[in-house]
């Protein structure tokens, strides 16, 4: 093999970073990632997404001599970046099921005529890719998604657990892995997996400032969905939780709100699947209405929301999930419905885990029941949970914009579990509510519980608050739901009935309006309706139909902000811009520069 030689000098990199990505500088610690690979130093770089992760290794995939090996857990995650890396002129292919032209990726890449090379993780474990590792030069491995690798991460994958052995066979590279969604015990975890020394950890935060956090309760789903999309009219994705309930929503909301929405699922024909998420991706308002499968492979950054028809599975879930809104940085809403029958069915589920996950997938499903019925600040809960200390407040999240009312009704959760009990733990909610309140309909007479030292003891004033408390007492596990629709008493309920635990819960304020000037939504930065801005878009549309690729990957709506805003009128002034680089000035510049001198 050739020797590596120096690393690149700071002057080489800036160059690079400018003429390649068209930026003047790095943004939060992509320096230091990219500082550490380019010295040959295997790290685990966590930063949230939008952060510029991919840029930590397809930079150095430009200064350094050999290839880097991208491994990707999803075929669209690897076409979307591969495409986004040709579009600033860098040499790039995938080897997946999905490509024609492996016989000549593999000869590009023997040949060193390849800056990135795309695998999946089942791929890069087998004995056959070695073999074609050792017959070209390597000059870095970078792990996507890393979290995978982990046992304890939200989306355990167990090809990334062989990938150990590919990485000792050349000692010589560094690794660089890579997540957005990591705590303490996975980072660990990752780090060990992959053979990472714990001096090669490099935290970014996982703050996402633009993004306004709201959680409500789950009323009448398809109305205050249709309000989402009223609000935001940007791309946006809604995650349903079942097939059914994705086709039954994408239809309701294309059929109230006029604008094209599509679903997603795994039932769906590979064909359709493949449609629906191109006409996502190329698509500056469009919808889709998925199942969790949807949005990993999906690098889109000008989607303006991201809403959940019900619970994630846990808050790294949900961070990851409402992470695909607004990774350029511009204003974006993430928001969750969620119903006592989310936490019921995700408690009923915990039976089917390993008896070694058990407690750990317990922990995750009280911190989501913890976000959801606090009081408190979101994202001061969301990033607690990662480990870092937040400022109490953010003034971007429905908690602080509009602060709840937090009401004890421990005294009526008394009343409501003693109903539970005494009426033999199997009758609904509905039934409960009649005998606190004193109904003595049939059904009430019949089984003799208006004879009940419960029957009527429930005030004017608690009534509004029994429907809040039950679905509260089910998200934290003290009421849990019978075979047969009924509600028993678990968790913590005994410790309630003798007085040695308390009941909070948050009561959200009567409007569901945000206020006037918070951020997301309609207030982007984006000066729809300028003639120059819309003129831009419109030849950007027309160019990402002509290379059949997406337009944020012709420019973002960032760099045309920029455009429209000083009117650069020569290749210089244009070359100036952010997100304008050597080889887009060549293959674009020419166009803009005429479009913005006739309007």
């Amino acid at each position: 093999m050739l020797e590596a030689g120096p690393p690149p000098s700071p002057e080489d990199v800036s160059r690079a970073l400018h003429e390649t990505f068209g930026f003047s500088g790095f943004r939060g610690v992509q320096d230091q990632v990219v500082g550490r690979v380019l010295e040959g130093r295997s790290t685990l770089a966590v930063m949230p997404t939008g952060a510029g992760k991919s840029l930590t290794y397809q930079l150095p995939a430009v200064l350094l001599n050999g290839t880097c090996v991208v491994v990707s857990p999803l075929i669209a995650l690897m076409h979307d970046q591969l495409r986004s890396a040709r579009a600033n002129g860098i040499r790039a292919a995938a080897l997946t099921s999905a490509d024609t032209d492996r016989d000549a990726t593999m000869r590009a890449f023997r040949a060193g005529e390849l800056d990135l090379l795309y695998v999946a993780p089942e791929r890069a474990s087998q004995p056959h890719f070695r073999e074609l590792l050792s017959r070209a030069r390597v000059a870095l491995f970078a792990i996507d998604e890393a979290h995978c690798v982990s046992e304890w991460g939200h989306d355990f994958r167990p090809d990334y657990r062989l990938l150990k052995p590919l990485l000792d066979a050349f000692p010589d590279v560094p690794r660089l892995a890579l997540t957005a969604t990591a705590d303490r015990h996975t980072r660990a975890d990752i780090l060990t997996q992959l053979g990472i020394a714990e001096d090669g950890l490099i935290v970014a935060g996982f703050d996402r400032p633009n993004i306004r956090y709201a959680i409500r309760p789950r009323e009448t789903v398809q109305r205050q969905l249709k309000a989402v999309l009223d609000e935001n009219p940007g791309p946006g994705i809604v995650y349903a939780s079942t097939r059914a309930r994705v086709e039954q929503l994408a239809e309701g909301l294309a059929r109230d709100t006029g604008r094209r929405v599509l679903p997603y699922h795994a039932g769906l024909s590979p064909e359709v699947r493949a449609r629906n998420q191109a006409a996502f991706v190329a698509s500056e308002d469009m919808v889709m209405v998925a199942t969790v499968a949807f949005g990993m492979g999906i690098d889109k950054p000008d989607v303006r929301f991201v809403a959940h028809a019900g619970i994630p599975k846990s808050i790294e879930g949900y961070y990851q999930e409402t992470g695909r809104a607004g990774r350029d940085g511009d204003p974006s809403v993430a928001i969750m419905l969620w119903g006592a029958d989310d936490f019921a069915r995700a408690r009923q589920r915990l039976s089917e885990i390993e008896p070694h996950r058990l407690a750990s997938e317990r922990q995750r499903l009280d911190a989501l029941a913890g976000l959801v019925e606090t009081a408190a600040c979101r994202r001061a809960v969301l990033l607690r949970h990662f480990g870092e200390e937040p400022p109490a407040t953010c003034g971007n999240c429905d908690n602080c914009l509009t602060p709840p009312s937090v009401n004890d009704v421990t005294e009526l959760a008394r009343k409501l579990l003693s109903a539970v009990y005494r009426t033999g733990q199997s009758f609904g909610l509905g039934h409960l509510e009649k005998v606190l309140g004193g109904v003595s309909d049939d059904r009430v007479l019949q089984r003799g519980h208006d004879q009940l030292s419960v029957f009527g003891i429930l005030t004017e004033d608690e009534r509004p608050l029994l429907k809040p408390l039950a679905r509260a007492l089910q998200a934290r596990g003290s009421l849990v739901p019978t075979e047969h629709g009924g509600l028993a008493l678990g968790g913590d309920s005994r410790d309630i009935l003798k007085g040695e635990a308390s009941v909070m819960i948050v009561v959200p304020p009567r409007s569901e309006r945000r206020k006037r000037g918070s951020r997301g939504g309609n207030d982007g930065p984006d000066p729809f309706g300028d003639p120059l801005f819309e003129a831009l878009r419109e030849l950007r549309r027309s160019l990402a139909a002509e290379a059949g690729v997406p337009p944020y990957h012709i420019f973002s709506n960032a760099t045309l902000r920029e455009m429209t805003e000083t009117r650069p009128a020569s290749r210089s002034d244009l070359a100036a811009i952010g997100g304008v680089g050597a080889y887009k000035l060549d293959a674009y510049g020419e166009a803009f520069l005429q479009a913005i001198r006739e309007n």
